[in-house]
């Protein structure tokens, strides 16, 4: 991918931190980029009022009853590289197949990583098992859990009397600094597919 990277989807199933962080970045013109649209597969996700709220495309998609839907949004709105910015649904196959995906995930995988191995559920396991550290991955999707191709990690300590909430903190933290470096990496032509 040797030209700028400008066109970008977000999907998203919750609160929409991460999308937040690449629409700031955006504006401050820290990352040359366009999100076409944002995508949940959810109605109660606050991601799609962000969009709503930056003026940004917005589509809910509940169900994949119709492999060809999400599919065709993306297509419609000529994307570049899909973000999964905590998309908890498995893609469609014909959506991994065709198109750049990237997914950030709150550990250093290939621990604490697959089905169910989310948000608040990793930082509870890192912290029972005692963790010194943790941290965020971020990857290509292919078509299993957290087992695409690793793009960059970044290192959290985990101290003695941290909660899950205080891990949470401090990975969201680096998991958001991660993003928008690898982003821009992609928009220079200095990540290879």
């Amino acid at each position: 991918m040797n030209k700028k990277l400008k066109k970008l989807a977000v999907l998203a199933s919750g609160n929409g931190t991460t999308l937040q962080a690449i629409i700031d970045a955006i504006n401050d013109n820290k990352l040359n980029a366009e999100i076409k649209i944002v995508i949940s597969n959810t109605e109660k996700a606050y991601a799609i009022e962000r969009a709503k709220l930056s003026g940004i495309n917005n589509y809910v998609l509940v169900d994949y009853k119709d492999e060809n839907e999400l599919y065709q949004k993306l297509k419609d709105n000529d994307v570049d590289l899909v973000v999964l910015a905590g998309y908890l649904k498995l893609l469609p196959k014909n959506v991994v197949k065709d198109f750049i995906i990237i997914n950030t995930h709150p550990a250093l995988l290939p621990k604490y990583g697959g089905k169910g191995m989310y948000g608040m559920n990793v930082h509870r396991a890192v912290v029972e098992n005692h963790e010194k550290e943790t941290g965020v991955t971020l990857h290509f999707v292919n078509e299993e859990y957290d087992k695409g191709k690793i793009i960059a990690q970044t290192k959290v300590e985990v101290y003695e009397d941290d909660t899950p909430e205080d891990v949470s903190s401090r990975v969201q933290k680096a998991e958001k600094k991660q993003l928008i470096k690898v982003l821009n990496k992609f928009s220079e032509g200095k990540i290879e597919i």
